[in-house]
């Protein structure tokens, strides 16, 4: 389970492109924040995947983007572009067929889709095309849980500073829409209806053929491809909140009201926000929890909210925060050639990518992985599996972090503009010193804050 948010620079308060995702995944699977230069290839070289080799092309773009531990692609990520992606899992009614066929062609991995889109797309629509011309070759596959094999498809956000399209697939098929309204944004379940831009060849006459819709007059791309018997009151609820939020500040919305939204759990709604605490969820919300009934997926992995500048001069900004969004702390950091800090690129125990998540091992807690120390920060903030100290612990890591990300959204904007006047006088050395240093010094100053909120939980559990 997932949500991506995308906002139009003229819903915005800071005139820039704004897109944003929380990646919802297995409780104790990590997701670091991993950096992959700029590289060249010979002729012949492949790529490998999870389920199969592609052809890799000659040249590939600098990349950012939080990565499963186990896994090649990205849940969401950006490039030196500016071009942004995050996907979603959607269930379609061939993936039954799919399952129960041994004989199936195994695709590509929604995650390595949006990596691909990213190394291979210099703009939105060339990311689009990527990933299409994939897909029409390939199709997709599952599984993205380590141990499992489940066959999904998937729909893409992908943005860039100027437009912003909205992909939805269904295996080797798919429809594409540019987003027109100010604001947007999806979650596990198709939205494109029968207003697509951009569709492959034979996309309706594959639901036709197969008995899902009658014709083409009044085809409903949603409303054929849908499975379902898979429900889907929790990403309708959830998508529908998204956009309620977006639209509640459209016109004025900037980066703490995404974050704002990407931590939300119903507050300020007739369902009364958690009922007894976020860590013990009464329901499937934007920041997922774990449930001890088991009716959540998991948790929110990953929450990340990109800045997309209107010119060559600004470098994008990437707010990460790993982990459930409530209990973290967005770090600013800025999409550039740089020494990327290895601490934010480590996973736990399992260091080496497997790709194909049925023969991963379980990854678990090591010192050195900033995401680590965030997962088991949340269950220290917990106490135990219900939450008993959640409420208590809240104020604490609360606190801490608002003013530091507080302090951190002030700092930026001087630092980005002296950035791009360097940059543009042709000291791009000097602009990406200037960057990486504030985004070290914000990376020390959460690593402190880390500590210095375990050692008042454990006052706050002595007194």
């Amino acid at each position: 389970m997932c949500d991506n948010l995308v906002v139009l620079p003229d819903s915005t308060s800071q005139t820039r492109m704004l897109v944003a995702k929380n990646s919802d995944r297995p409780a104790y699977e990590s997701q670091p924040l991993v950096y992959n230069k700029r590289q060249t290839y010979e002729n012949g070289k492949n790529v490998k995947l999870a389920y199969l080799n592609i052809p890799q092309i000659k040249e590939t773009y600098l990349t950012i983007g939080s990565s499963p531990f186990w896994c090649w692609g990205y849940e969401q990520g950006i490039n030196e572009h500016g071009v942004a992606i995050g996907n979603e899992a959607i269930f379609t009614k061939d993936l039954k067929d799919s399952a129960a066929n041994p004989e199936k062609q195994k695709g590509i991995l929604g995650m390595e889709l949006v990596r691909l889109g990213l190394e291979r797309g210099k703009t939105a629509k060339e990311a689009l095309e990527v990933i299409t011309k994939l897909i029409e070759k390939y199709g997709q596959w599952g599984s993205a849980v380590v141990g499992e094999e489940k066959p999904y498809n998937n729909s893409f956000i992908i943005a860039d500073s100027k437009e912003a399209w909205v992909l939805e697939t269904v295996d080797h098929h798919w429809a594409a829409k540019k987003i027109q309204k100010k604001c947007h944004s999806i979650s596990n379940e198709m939205s494109i209806r029968n207003d697509w831009d951009l569709n492959s060849e034979g996309f309706m006459e594959r639901a036709i053929r197969s008995g899902w819709a009658d014709r083409a007059e009044d085809f409903d791309a949603a409303h054929a491809y849908t499975d379902f018997t898979n429900a889907l009151q929790v990403s309708h609820i959830r998508v529908q909140r998204t956009k309620q939020l977006l639209h509640k500040k459209a016109g004025e919305i900037d980066v703490p009201w995404l974050k704002r939204i990407l931590r939300d759990h119903y507050e300020d709604t007739f369902l009364e926000g958690p009922f007894f605490n976020a860590a013990l969820p009464d329901f499937q919300t934007i920041c997922m929890h774990s449930s001890p009934a088991n009716f959540t997926w998991g948790i929110t992995a990953s929450s990340t909210v990109f800045e997309l500048p209107a010119d060559e001069w600004h470098f994008p900004v990437i707010w990460w925060s790993p982990a459930t969004p409530c209990t973290g702390l967005y770090l600013p950091l800025f999409m550039c050639e740089q020494e990327f800090p290895v601490i934010l690129s480590q996973s736990g125990t399992v260091r080496v990518k497997t790709a194909d998540p049925t023969k991963s091992e379980q990854d678990q807690s090591a010192k050195d992985s900033y995401w680590w120390m965030f997962r088991d920060l949340l269950d220290e903030l917990k106490g135990d599996e219900n939450g008993i100290l959640f409420t208590k612990n809240k104020e604490i890591f609360r606190k801490t972090f608002d003013v530091l990300e507080q302090k951190w959204l002030r700092l930026i904007r001087d630092i980005e503009e002296e950035a791009a006047v360097l940059n543009k006088a042709g000291k791009q050395k000097e602009a990406i010193a200037l960057v990486t240093s504030f985004s070290n010094e914000c990376l020390k100053e959460a690593l402190e804050a880390i500590e210095k909120i375990r050692t008042q939980i454990k006052t706050a559990v002595l007194s």
